[in-house]
């Protein structure tokens, strides 16, 4: 390639990176790059209010987990009693072709 030709290819090549910077593709980087992380995500949320949400959700999450182990404390004291009744082996309460 000769000078002239190196020279067109420099200012095509210049061109159309100076039109990709200036136009809504280069206007997209600079708010990228400039963003601060406070200002709003592609939610449309700040990172403030998106922790504060996940914050809500994990408080609630532990808040049914808590009523379901109250759940299950309630079951094993029922299966507790039922197992106790059961070895209580009183004749008297049993069936007359139950005995032994």
């Amino acid at each position: 390639m000769d000078g002239a030709g190196a020279f067109a290819m420099f200012l095509a090549a210049g061109g159309t990176m100076v039109a990709l910077l200036l136009g809504p593709v280069g206007q997209a980087l600079a708010r990228r790059i400039g963003k601060k992380p406070s200002e709003r995500s592609d939610s449309g949320l700040t990172t403030g209010e998106m922790a504060a949400q996940r914050l809500a959700a994990m408080e609630a999450r532990l808040a049914e987990l808590e009523g379901v182990a109250a759940h299950v404390d309630e079951i094993e004291e029922r299966l507790d009693f039922a197992e106790r009744m059961l070895t209580q082996q009183d004749p008297k309460s049993m069936l007359p072709g139950d005995r032994v």
